[in-house]
C-alpha cells in the first residue's frame, strides 16, 4: 500500500471516527443508561463528570492497549497483537465491557479485510474467527489506524472522542440534554486529551489502570436490569 498523504490520512481519521461507521456504537451506552435510569446522571453536570470518568478510564486501559497494538502492527509482531488482545480481554471487570469490546472489534476486522488488502488483517480477522484471540476493538484501531498511515497520537484523539461521544449520543436519547450541552461538554473534555495521551504513551500493558468502581457496578447493573434501550 502507498504511502497516503497528509489529506488522505484526515480524511481516513475522519473516517475512522464518524459517527456512522459502521461498527455498532450507537447500540452500546457504557453504563449511562443505568446511571440515567437511577438517577446518579440526571443533568448536564452529572453527565459531564459521567463522561470524564469514562474518558479517563478508557485512556488508561482501552488506550494503551490501542497504542501497544498501533506499535505491534508497525513491527509487524502478530504475535504481540494476539498477547495485548487477551490482556486487555482478561482485563475487563464486567461482561458489558467485553462483549462491547469484541463484537465492535469483530465488525472492525471485518471492515477493514474489505478496505485493505493486506495480509495483517486477514490474518487477524482469522484468528478472531478460529478462536485464537478475542478480538477486542482497541487492538482492531491500532492495526487499522497503522495501516491507514494514521499517526499514533490522532489514534489515541480517535480513541478518546469515540468514548466521549457515545456516552453522549446515548445522553441525548435517555438524559434531560440538549445538543448545546453535550457540544460544550465536548469541548470541555477535549481540553485533556493532550494531557491523557502523554501519560498513556509512556505506559506499559502491565501499568494500565482503570479504577473507577462506579462505573463497573453500574455496567453489571445493567446486564440484569429492566432498561433495555442499549445492548447488553
Amino acid at each position: 500500500m502507498s504511502n497516503p498523504n497528509d489529506m488522505t490520512k484526515v480524511m481516513r481519521l475522519l473516517q475512522f471516527t464518524d459517527s456512522q461507521f459502521p461498527i455498532g456504537t450507537f447500540s452500546f451506552s457504557n453504563g449511562l443508561e443505568t446511571a440515567s435510569f437511577e438517577g446518579i446522571v440526571k443533568d448536564a453536570k452529572s453527565l459531564e463528570s459521567f463522561a470524564r470518568s469514562q474518558s479517563h478510564q478508557a485512556a488508561f486501559s482501552d488506550g494503551v492497549a490501542a497504542i501497544h497494538a498501533y506499535r505491534a502492527y508497525k513491527s509487524g509482531n502478530h504475535e504481540k497483537c494476539k498477547e495485548i488482545d487477551k490482556y486487555l480481554y482478561a482485563f475487563k471487570m464486567n461482561d458489558e465491557a467485553r462483549l462491547m469490546g469484541v463484537r465492535m472489534g469483530k465488525k472492525l476486522a471485518e471492515l477493514g479485510v474489505r478496505l485493505y488488502a493486506d495480509p495483517f488483517v486477514k490474518e487477524w480477522l482469522d484468528a478472531i474467527n478460529k478462536g485464537e484471540t478475542p478480538g477486542m476493538y482497541p487492538i482492531a484501531q491500532g492495526i487499522m489506524f497503522a495501516l491507514a498511515g494514521v499517526s499514533e497520537k490522532d489514534l489515541f484523539c480517535s480513541h478518546q472522542y469515540g468514548v466521549i461521544n457515545m456516552v453522549l449520543g446515548a445522553a441525548l436519547r435517555c438524559v434531560k440534554v440538549s445538543h448545546y450541552d453535550t457540544q460544550q461538554i465536548l469541548e470541555t473534555l477535549s481540553d485533556d486529551i493532550e494531557s491523557l495521551y502523554e501519560k498513556a504513551s509512556s505506559m506499559e500493558l502491565k501499568d494500565m489502570n482503570a479504577f473507577y468502581p462506579e462505573l463497573d457496578i453500574l455496567a453489571s447493573l445493567h446486564e440484569k436490569g429492566n432498561m433495555r434501550m442499549f445492548m447488553n
